[in-house]
């Protein structure tokens, strides 16, 4: 009996040791044991490598635009400008990145590969930053105070970055989230609180072309393609988000240049780093949202994500619109302010006004962000075939790569209607006789329309498949 009821109790205990997860192997292709492998442990420390990311790019980012007006003595507009394609082509690379990954090396080699060459590129930009200009006046190399190779170096390795973010990027987070299996309920809820933690931070086609049976595809094939096409058309309403997405870095900053940043005598506070409230806002948010307003929100409406994804993401585009409205509002008070001063010519002395006015903005774009971009991150991955997931996580960083070119013409469109001779211009380098305002309430506009847009087409969206 002793023999017989130890025999009985390993077959019940064995399954639970060896519960493998259906379709997951690792590096080396052996099956995965769900107690050993995956969920919060693999995920936590891949979060963390993505902050160590996030830190690179955006340092990159929200100095840009004072490196290039400074060191390289560009314009306002033409700096903008170059920040955005700069910004687009990072966005659009991930891409190229998915596609590899998902049809040649897998997502764990591309993100090794691409890490190899983002320490190449941070290298190189440090390299370009350290050489000496010889002063101010360079003038994109057309000057000989400016070395052509320092400038092609910098230039060079700036896109390098973007390369290397794009290998890094969509493949990161599909590999986050595929730490956790969809189809065991538990780690179904987990894997939508990865996403939430996320701002702490190939056609299928037969080898031989043919397909099955003589045809180019079959079925499964033709539904996968609708299911990527009804994703266009919520793509194309996020452009504009991305749009107003990409002043944060540009004008922005140039508005914080021309205020009061002094917080004790001798300490002046760059203005780059007020994007730091952006995150910090992010920071307090997420918890609050994840903790709090999903548990709520989940009672309510019996979704393991409380409210769904195509919600969510509307409910960012409304705080973005806000965040124009109050940026217009404070650019608006901030040229006051160098009116009534006599302060409009006087381009190098700072306004007094505190920088602090522009807080709120920041804030909102971060409050933004927690819905739209992570909402925006979920149902890309979500909604895309699984065999996609990368690309659709591509197709999601697309939607900024393109706003960021979009917002690169608009400003090119603005500064050519409005006269660009420095004076008229919404964009003058005299931000003092520029117009931000006016660019910011058209934001505002074009927002609302896209908001309208949006939740129309959201309103006869299928989901791939009905949230638990």
């Amino acid at each position: 009996m002793a023999i017989s009821d130890h025999s009985n109790d390993s077959q019940t205990e064995t399954p639970l040791l060896l519960d493998t997860v259906d379709g997951a192997v690792d590096f080396k292709d052996r099956p995965v044991l769900r107690a050993y492998s995956g969920g919060w442990r693999a995920a936590a420390f891949i979060i963390v490598v993505e902050v160590a990311e996030r830190f690179a790019y955006y340092g990159i980012d929200s100095n840009l635009i004072n490196y290039l007006t400074g060191p390289l003595g560009q314009s306002t507009v033409t700096a903008a400008e170059n920040v955005n394609i700069w910004s687009g082509t990072a966005s659009l690379f991930p891409l190229l990145g998915a596609f590899v990954a998902d049809s040649f090396l897998g997502r764990y080699r591309t993100i090794m590969l691409a890490t190899f060459i983002y320490i190449l590129a941070l290298s190189l930009l440090t390299l370009s930053a350290l050489l000496p200009f010889s002063n101010a006046d360079c003038q994109f190399a057309n000057s000989s105070s400016c070395s052509e190779l320092q400038v092609i170096l910098f230039f060079f390795s700036l896109y390098l970055v973007a390369l290397a973010q794009g290998g890094h990027k969509p493949c990161v987070q599909a590999f986050g989230a595929d730490q956790f299996d969809r189809e065991h309920p538990e780690e179904r809820k987990a894997r939508s609180s990865f996403f939430n933690w996320w701002f702490l931070n190939k056609a299928l086609v037969a080898p031989d072309g043919s397909g099955k049976d003589g045809k180019v595809c079959d079925v499964y094939e033709v539904e996968e393609a609708k299911a990527i096409l009804r994703l266009f058309p919520i793509w194309a309403t996020s452009l504009i988000y991305a749009v107003v997405f990409a002043q944060s870095p540009t004008f922005f900053t140039k508005q914080g240049v021309t205020l009061d940043r002094e917080i004790w005598p001798g300490f002046l506070v760059p203005a780059a780093s007020l994007q730091c409230f952006i995150s910090l806002s992010i920071v307090i948010f997420i918890p609050i949202y994840d903790r709090i307003v999903v548990p709520i929100a989940r009672a309510i409406t019996r979704e393991s994500s409380g409210i769904s994804m195509l919600q969510r993401i509307g409910t960012g585009m409304f705080f973005s619109i806000i965040s124009m409205v109050v940026a217009a509002f404070v650019e608006m008070k901030r040229l006051k302010r160098a009116r009534d001063y006599g302060l409009i010519d006087m381009s190098d002395v700072t306004i007094p006004m505190s920088i602090w006015w522009l807080i709120p903005q920041y804030v909102l774009f971060g409050i933004s962000d927690g819905f739209t971009m992570v909402g925006l991150q979920e149902f890309f991955y979500d909604q895309i075939p699984d065999e996609l997931r990368s690309v659709g996580l591509a197709l999601y960083l697309s939607i900024f790569g393109v706003g960021s070119f979009l917002s690169s013409f608009v400003v090119s469109c603005i500064e050519k209607v409005t006269g660009g001779d420095g004076h008229n211009s919404w964009f003058a380098n005299n931000l003092n006789r520029a117009h931000l305002d006016y660019f910011y309430a058209l934001l505002a506009a074009l927002s609302m329309v896209e908001l309208a847009a949006f939740l129309f087409f959201s309103k006869s969206y299928i989901y791939k498949r009905v949230n638990p």
